[in-house]
């Protein structure tokens, strides 16, 4: 899908505001509401918008550590490792990565301890290595239009 300026300014605004009206939306993107809302539409059935959460701040909830955790786990394992993973609320997110970690996760935990019993419980699967999360400087940023020279 070829996604123009007009979507541009419509993905920048739904990311800032996941609850903002359509018609406040078409003013924002300077088009009709029927525009805004068909453009809205073809978004979301092409999968570009996948859809629209609430951002809960984790320590406000009672998960005050954060951390992120490399494994490195052999071929079998790794199906067993992704469903014990899908089943521990901890994990926030889990990438497949290159280099010397099979996966690369974000996971939060309520205490030292906790985070301690979490990584023994995934230890099991392959080799660990976790890094502590002490503040996140630039948080998880919407997504904007590539640069002209980009590849």
């Amino acid at each position: 899908m070829e996604i123009d300026g007009k979507s541009w300014k419509i993905l920048e605004a739904i990311q800032a505001d996941g609850r903002i009206s359509l018609t406040e939306l078409a003013a924002k993107v300077a088009l009709s509401v029927p525009a805004t809302s068909e453009r809205l539409k073809r978004l979301e059935e092409a999968g570009v918008v996948r859809g629209y959460r609430a951002e809960v701040d984790a320590e406000a909830v009672g998960y005050g550590v954060m951390a992120l955790i490399g494994i490195t786990t052999a071929q079998p394992d790794k199906v067993r490792l992704l469903a014990q993973l899908q089943t521990m609320p901890e994990v926030r997110e889990c990438l497949h990565v290159t280099g010397q970690d099979s996966y690369v996760l974000r996971v939060v935990a309520t205490s030292i301890r906790h985070l301690e019993q979490f990584v023994g419980q995934i230890n099991r699967f392959g080799e660990t290595r976790t890094a502590i999360v002490m503040s996140t400087p630039i948080p998880l940023r919407p997504l904007a239009p590539p640069a002209k020279d980009a590849p």
